[in-house]
């Protein structure tokens, strides 16, 4: 029997390495579910280190839109806020927003499946915790995206902060350590896997 196509979609955290990885899967959150999960879907890893909501959209229909998945994944935003203070680049909130509704409306109208990952900070230095300014209302936009086209949301950014030990869970507010890494896709099964189920070949 064919099974469903789940593909994963991001930056840095979701590429974890996957080009130097035989399976394609990189070492991070996605192995991981993928480990949990086995034998339960066709897995694809389409994560590119440094990637913004305008990277992904430029690549869209060749990584992603081509591979016909029953499932889609999508982690992006901590780069669209990163660029703002190491090189100047601004994503507006309103870019954000249209950069992430042209990832998601392709999708939606081919009826795929759709799960979006709260871009998370942990601030770990003084200078980050001006970030959350930028990237907060990138995390609303995020959240109402989730509500308005019935994705399944994992509120990656609440929780980890909650689960406090920063610097445990990402030694530079940003990329998960390996227990932050454990408790993302523990995140991400705990409300991604009732979809699965329900998920058609492709």
């Amino acid at each position: 029997m064919t099974m469903p196509t789940v593909l994963f979609a991001g930056d840095s955290i979701t590429d974890c390495e996957r080009r130097d990885d035989p399976a394609g899967l990189g070492d991070g959150y996605v192995l991981r579910i993928t480990r949990a999960l086995a034998g339960q879907a066709r897995w694809i890893n389409r994560g590119i280190s440094g990637n913004s909501t305008r990277d992904l959209r430029d690549r869209w229909t060749a990584d992603v839109l081509a591979e016909r998945p029953s499932l889609v994944s999508v982690l992006v935003g901590i780069n669209d806020t990163w660029r703002r203070y190491d090189s100047g680049t601004v994503t507006t909130p309103a870019d954000f927003e249209a950069n992430y509704r042209a990832l998601l409306d392709p999708l939606a109208a081919d009826g795929v499946a759709l799960v979006l990952i709260e871009p998370f900070l942990l601030p770990v230095r003084a200078e980050q915790i001006e970030w959350r300014e930028d990237l907060e209302p990138k995390i609303d936009i995020v959240r109402d995206l989730a509500r308005e086209y019935r994705a399944v949301l994992v509120p990656a950014d609440s929780e980890l902060n909650a689960a406090g030990d920063a610097v445990g869970l990402a030694p530079d507010g940003i990329h998960p350590s390996p227990h932050g890494t454990d408790l993302l896709a523990k995140l991400w099964l705990d409300h991604a896997v009732p979809l699965l189920a329900a998920l058609p070949p492709r």
